[in-house]
């Protein structure tokens, strides 16, 4: 049986998390991260140190130039990254409106690298550690779109046509951040390697204030775990 497995890696919690969970689930977990022209390159630090961790085939760090086009306070610089802080009931505002720190196809684009690498290592699984629960609103997040990209994928490659097709694996997508959290120690993932911030320091400290350090601070409280962020 073909357990290779392409696995979306940011560096993030939830990317962390997905890495233990296709571990533990036997998968030969492929690894990639992108340096997009995003704010801080700690997160591709982080990725790299959690990849050597936990012992994956191969890591591979992709540059692409997002912030050639723009639009997104993640690779504009012109563009402040909006603070607020929320508590947990208040999460909910987070998703009125898509932010500002959306990134236009930056999920489309990373699936397709990773589509691309899979069709050459003959893997058939793809792993990404979206969420449709506690996120950002990011409509590159939803199940729908996953979905799409899975039927889009099996129509636009030879392994496809072949009648080899690829899953896109979601385990995160119904899961809260504490959830995730919770599912994570219980695998014995340690957070305090990961970056979420949306605009951490070379050191990998946080803001504190960004939508993602919200969102991360409130689930390890609803995780019931210390937070072992540190931070700015």
């Amino acid at each position: 049986m073909n357990n290779r497995a392409v696995l979306l890696l940011s560096g993030g919690l939830d990317s962390t998390t997905l890495l233990a969970i296709a571990k533990q689930q036997g998968y030969d977990c492929y690894t990639l991260s992108f340096d997009y022209g995003q704010r801080h390159s700690s997160e591709l630090t982080a990725s790299l140190r959690i990849a050597n961790a936990a012992n994956v085939v191969e890591h591979k760090t992709v540059k692409i130039d997002l912030g050639a086009i723009g639009g997104s306070a993640l690779t504009d610089h012109n563009i402040e990254v909006p603070h607020q802080h929320l508590d947990i009931a208040q999460q909910d505002m987070l998703v009125q409106d898509i932010p500002i720190t959306y990134v236009p196809a930056r999920n489309m684009l990373f699936l397709s690298y990773a589509l691309g690498w899979a069709e050459v290592l003959e893997a058939r699984n793809i792993f990404i550690g979206v969420n449709a629960v506690d996120y950002s609103g990011y409509p590159d997040c939803r199940p729908e779109f996953i979905e799409s990209f899975e039927v889009t994928a099996n129509l636009a490659t030879k392994a496809g046509v072949e009648g080899y097709p690829f899953r896109v694996h979601t385990p995160l997508i119904e899961l809260s951040k504490g959830e995730i959290i919770g599912r994570g120690v219980e695998l014995g993932v340690d957070y305090a390697e990961t970056v979420s911030c949306y605009q951490a320091d070379e050191q990998g400290r946080a803001c504190g204030k960004c939508d993602s350090c919200q969102l991360r601070r409130t689930g390890f409280i609803a995780a019931g775990v210390d937070d072992p962020t540190l931070y700015l």
